[in-house]
């Protein structure tokens, strides 16, 4: 239990420093201090600096699927425009949510530390193989039922994860209500955009 509940510790602490310091300005000594251990303590559970925050990273990544899942749970019975519309919305409060999640993925995946680059884009990367999975369903779904005009599903992946991407660079932007205006304007007219005619 006390093991545990330091690993956790070390997580949350970390995450808080990574976020706001980035990887190079944060130190092990730092992440000690903040979770009331000595620095020669945190390689009981961890082996380096490195992989630490690549843990940490990927804690962030399996949150951020589990809360937006967790989100559409509500509507799974609903149209596909409708679940694909709370996908993207719930990804964005999530955004709104976790600041400190949030933080650590712009800096992580914009400004990746030095020799970490590879390893970060591979873990974001299996971590998209997982979205995927439920938004290659959504989009299935729609061109089944004739909703969603006859694309091949990865150009509609590729379209629907830039549009996601342009909201998480707009969203350092604009305040949450205004933001939120934005996000509904953008999400009509990419919805009539893939939607049949």
């Amino acid at each position: 239990m006390f093991i545990t509940s330091t690993i956790d510790e070390i997580r949350k602490v970390s995450l808080k420093l990574f976020a706001s310091k980035g990887y190079e300005g944060t130190s092990l000594s730092e992440i000690a201090s903040g979770v009331g251990i000595k620095k020669p303590s945190l390689y009981a559970h961890f082996k380096s600096k490195e992989d630490l925050f690549l843990s940490v990273f990927g804690d962030v990544l399996e949150d951020n699927v589990k809360s937006v899942k967790e989100f559409i749970e509500p509507y799974k019975k609903d149209s596909v425009e409708i679940k694909l519309r709370e996908f993207l919305y719930g990804t964005c409060r999530y955004y709104f949510t976790h600041e400190d999640e949030v933080a650590l993925l712009k800096r992580a995946m914009l400004f990746p530390p030095e020799g970490l680059k590879d390893k970060l884009q591979d873990q974001f990367l299996t971590f998209e193989k997982n979205t995927d999975i439920l938004l290659k369903k959504f989009f299935t779904e729609g061109i089944e039922k004739g909703v969603i005009r006859e694309e091949p599903i990865d150009r509609l992946l590729a379209a629907y994860y830039c549009l996601q991407d342009g909201l998480f660079i707009q969203m350092f932007y604009y305040s949450k209500a205004h933001f939120e205006e934005k996000m509904e304007s953008v999400w009509h007219i990419f919805w009539k955009g893939i939607k049949a005619s």
